[in-house]
């Protein structure tokens, strides 16, 4: 049921994003309804927190996290190296620099998944293709990294693999009891194969 009501929100949203989000003229590439809908059933504006853990703590340059929520909530908390654009900001020329590039990888993410989403609807509407959503938002960060469950004694050796690594990482960007550095993180964490959607496009450099 509450996997419906998601889905009928992003639906919602796509609609009035698809109608009232204005043409861009600089790219002649943009989604129509039924593409957008395709792209949100296949999630592959997706990064899950893991493979969001795993970029900041071993300080990749091409991620950028954007928070979309507003400017007091990002104050209160944000994750490492974010920059705040609120989403009732995001058609502002100051951000499109940053929203219009192909040399970062841009994460938005919000305290849930429908505010990030509905930013990643608007920039692809747009044409901006190198935008993406951080899987569940804050509240499923919270979750599995800051404080992952430990797994039960008869689950598979991946599962173990998985919570070491996740509660190395939390530790490794202050989430744990102990503040580690990066290489205290790699050498006590056995480190689960972490897949990367070979749809997510990766390119070099920074800025």
């Amino acid at each position: 049921m509450k996997t419906r009501v998601i889905m009928a929100v992003i639906f919602v949203s796509l609609g009035l994003i698809v109608a009232f989000v204005p043409e861009n003229t600089t790219h002649p590439y943009k989604l129509d309804a039924e593409k957008m809908l395709e792209l949100v059933y296949e999630r592959a504006q997706f990064y899950s927190p893991d493979e969001i853990a795993d970029m900041i703590v071993n300080k990749d340059p091409e991620l950028q996290l954007i928070d979309v929520r507003k400017e007091d909530e990002y104050e209160k908390f944000s994750l490492p190296g974010a920059i705040n654009i609120p989403i009732s900001d995001l058609l502002s020329d100051d951000w499109r620099d940053y929203l219009d590039q192909d040399v970062k990888i841009n994460v938005f993410y919000s305290n849930g998944t429908v505010l990030a989403n509905e930013a990643w609807m608007i920039t692809r509407q747009l044409g901006y293709q190198n935008n993406y959503v951080m899987e569940g938002g804050l509240n499923y960060w919270a979750e599995v990294i800051t404080n992952p469950t430990p797994p039960k004694n008869v689950s598979p050796n991946e599962e173990f693999a998985k919570y070491d690594f996740r509660k190395g990482a939390s530790q490794a960007l202050g989430g744990g009891t102990v503040a580690a550095s990066s290489d205290d993180f790699q050498q006590a964490t056995a480190k689960p194969v972490i897949k990367s959607s070979p749809k997510k496009k990766r390119v070099a450099g920074g800025c």
